[in-house]
């Protein structure tokens, strides 16, 4: 089936809220053909709200990132359908919040399985449907957390961390077949990702626990900084609409101020003066520390 050259094929995981939702309806309104995935299709309600209220469509489908049959489907459907994928947006991924020593290994192997591992599964699948054209872009929606590690944050850190070096090297590869590969790192964003879909570590919330205290100022630390956040989740979906039609783009792509700010100074600053304003910031009206 032919397609209009500015028509593009999008896959897009993690649609139910958040970048991906935005992200979906943005780039529908634009004219592409968005297939918006979902774990769970008893959640499509808050997608399909907003593109009526956009008067436009995207075509939702099943898609678990942890499950291999779900993506083979999926792209299996694209593929009888088109033949071919032009962007895949791995966007499916949440965050846990929790000292290690707080969290199970079932915690940490679970982030893994669906920020990291989720990305490669996906991807693996959608890699032949780009390649025999010898085109097509893979846009990984990383975070401030894949350059810059927080307390507390530690397997949230770890998949991040491991989504960036598995993008980079990647791009090298695919760059053979003309495909590009590109990172969006976004900064904190009021998104579900702070409320209905957070998490927290097995024992976060256990007195016993040693870290009990720092555990509790932090929750409402984040909850505060979130609340406040003025930045607008529509600049994420804005800057992948833009890397979607450019024809050169940076490997790295921030779009807010404050996280750019935050990885320069990651890039200038001495670990010991950088580490010591994080924990500032972090640990900051907690009693004993």
């Amino acid at each position: 089936m032919s397609e209009s050259p500015n028509k593009k094929i999008i896959l897009i995981t993690g649609c139910s809220s958040g970048f991906g939702m935005l992200c979906a309806v943005r780039l529908a309104t634009q004219g592409h053909h968005v297939y918006a995935t979902m774990r769970n299709l008893d959640k499509q309600s808050e997608l399909l709200s907003e593109l009526k209220i956009r008067d436009t469509t995207a075509e939702i489908l099943e898609l678990d990132v942890t499950v291999n049959e779900t993506i083979k489907k999926a792209m299996h459907h694209i593929a009888s359908k088109h033949g071919h994928l032009d962007i895949l947006i791995n966007n499916a991924g949440y965050g846990i919040g929790g000292a290690f020593e707080d969290l199970t290994d079932e915690d940490i192997r679970s982030q893994m399985e669906t920020n990291f591992f989720g990305v490669l599964n996906v991807t693996r699948e959608a890699i032949p449907l780009m390649r025999q054209r010898r085109q097509g872009k893979i846009i990984n929606i990383s975070s401030v957390a894949g350059f810059s590690a927080s307390p507390f944050f530690s397997a949230y850190n770890c998949s991040k961390f491991a989504l960036e070096a598995f993008s980079e090297s990647l791009r090298y590869e695919l760059q053979l077949f003309g495909i590009d590969v590109l990172l969006v790192q976004p900064g904190t964003y009021k998104t579900k990702i702070f409320y209905e879909n957070r998490k927290y570590a097995k024992n976060f919330d256990n007195p016993e626990s040693p870290y009990f205290p720092m555990s509790q100022h932090l929750k409402n630390k984040v909850s505060d900084y979130v609340e406040s956040s003025k930045k607008n989740p529509e600049d994420v979906a804005e800057l992948v609409s833009n890397l979607i039609v450019a024809n050169k783009s940076k490997f790295r792509n921030i779009p807010d101020i404050e996280t750019r700010i935050m990885a320069i100074m990651r890039k200038i600053l001495p670990f010991s003066l950088y580490s010591w304003i994080i924990k500032t910031v972090t640990f900051k009206g907690l009693n004993n520390y």
